[in-house]
């Protein structure tokens, strides 16, 4: 795969989706739970997307059960908590592993384009973040701990804004 654009996901209806359906536009991949301490950054992610989605951004959320089993609902349960909870109307998709031998073909792939602290490829925690531009590179991988409101900023950069 030389780009994000060549993977097909399933969205959270179970529907299978291209990621060409956004080629040309900048985003912001994250793995997502209901559970945990990083789950406010619901909030500040649509936020991102609402702010910056006419500039070109588009957050995709992925929900992930392997750490601390933190999203332990299916899917409808994580549609129902994102929307209730969050108000959350950037584009979900359907429960994902992120590490191991399961790991998704997309995560895969993100985590071999954009390592983490010191070379390590190895999704860390809940609310890693991957920043892949129009091109559909990766340019930048975030921490649990960093703040869609921080993440803002380069997002606003790279828009053009």
């Amino acid at each position: 795969m030389s780009s994000v654009y060549d993977f097909t996901v399933r969205d959270i209806e179970g529907q299978p989706r291209s990621l060409a359906e956004w080629r040309g536009k900048t985003l912001l991949i994250v793995n997502v739970a209901s559970r945990c301490g990083f789950t406010p950054q619901y909030k500040g992610l649509e936020t991102l997307w609402q702010d910056q989605r006419d500039q070109g951004l588009v957050v995709l959320g992925f929900p992930c059960d392997q750490f601390g089993h933190q999203e332990p609902g299916d899917e409808a349960e994580i549609r129902n908590f994102c929307s209730t909870q969050y108000d959350v109307t950037f584009p979900m998709f359907a429960k994902i592993e992120v590490n191991g031998e399961h790991a998704d073909p997309l995560y895969k792939w993100l985590k071999s384009e954009g390592k983490g602290i010191l070379g390590s490829e190895s999704i860390k925690w809940n609310f890693t973040k991957f920043l892949v531009d129009a091109d559909g590179q990766v340019v930048r991988r975030y921490a649990s701990t960093d703040t869609p409101e921080k993440i803002g900023k380069d997002t606003r950069a790279r828009l053009g804004g």
